[in-house]
This record gives C-alpha cells, sequence and structure tokens, in this order.
C-alpha cells in the first residue's frame, strides 16, 4: 500500500508509514485556497500557493525565493500578484510580475500587465494589456515609452510596435488580429 512498507523480516506484520519525498523535503510547504473560499486582503506566502478559490487583493512571494503561484481554472485573482513562478488557468485581474516564469494556460484570462523574464502562453489564453519582457527578472515594471525596460531600436514605430501589446488592446495566442 502507498505510504506504508514492510518493518523487519516477511512474516513479521508489522507495517511502518512512510512519508512521500515531497512532504519530507524540509521548508516546502503548499497552501492551497479552497473553491469554497473566499480572501479579502493581501496574501504574503512562501513556497507554493494553489488558488481554487478567490484572492481579493495582492499576492506576494519573497522575490529572491523559488516561490510558486498557481491559479486554478476556477480560481481567480484580483489584485496585483509579484512572484518569481506564476502558472495562471483562470481569471486575474491586476498587474503579474514575475521574476522567474510565467505560464499562462488555455482558459487564462489577465486583465492587466504582464511582466515576465520567461513567458508560455498556450492557444486560447487570452491578456487585456501589455506583455512587458523584464531583461534578467528585473523587479522594477518598464517606464512608458520603452520595450522591456530600453528604448525602441532607432526608425522603429513606437506606437505600432507588434512586439509588445498596447494598453487597452486585447492579445489572444491562436486568433487573428485584423
Amino acid at each position: 500500500m502507498f505510504g506504508e512498507r514492510d518493518k523487519g523480516k516477511k512474516g513479521n506484520g508489522s507495517k511502518e508509514l512512510v512519508a512521500p519525498k515531497e512532504a519530507a523535503a524540509v521548508g516546502k510547504g503548499a497552501t492551497l485556497i479552497a473553491a469554497n473560499t473566499r480572501i479579502v486582503g493581501d496574501v504574503h506566502f512562501a513556497d507554493q500557493l494553489l488558488v481554487n478559490g478567490e484572492i481579493h487583493g495582492n499576492v506576494c512571494a519573497e522575490p529572491e525565493s523559488d516561490a510558486g503561484l498557481t491559479v486554478s481554472a476556477k480560481g481567480s485573482v484580483s489584485g496585483e500578484i509579484r512572484v518569481p513562478n506564476v502558472v495562471i488557468n483562470g481569471r486575474v485581474a491586476g498587474d503579474i510580475h514575475a521574476s522567474k516564469h510565467v505560464e499562462l494556460a488555455a482558459e487564462a484570462r489577465v486583465e492587466g500587465n504582464v511582466y515576465y523574464h520567461l513567458i508560455e502562453m498556450v492557444m486560447g489564453a487570452r491578456v487585456d494589456g501589455s506583455l512587458v519582457y523584464s531583461p534578467n527578472g528585473e523587479k522594477s515594471p518598464a517606464t512608458a515609452g520603452t520595450i522591456g525596460g530600453r528604448e525602441p531600436p532607432m526608425g522603429a514605430d513606437r506606437d505600432g510596435d507588434t512586439s509588445v501589446s498596447m494598453p487597452g488592446t486585447t492579445t489572444e495566442v491562436g486568433k487573428s488580429q485584423a
């Protein structure tokens, strides 16, 4: 049976419970916000946070950590997210700042800007805002009139640059922008 192993010789009959390796790691923990839960206020966490319910407030983790936030298809966050690793498959109304990695799954709906170092976007994901590249996981958001914190190349169309969507527009993977 899972989590049990025979103790001693065969025929002994006694069992010893064994913790799975993931749970045995010191300092690693996961927090679940269940589907029937609504949190009003800011959430600060370490390690992993899984949101199946609702958070009305900002979500923050230590920027130098390896913390991760997952918003499931049933989950939603209304507020700013500042977490190194982010996976979204639900709804977010607010900016996302991910110093390491962002994954936008097929059912992701983001109303706000996404500041990222590495990004994965699956067909069907939707962002109503800008995608802003932050080299080397810079913590500060890009300034107005720049692309990813840098001035556009000389001669580039600053208002129509297709590498970054403009505020107030919608970017949807797999859909024509025509």
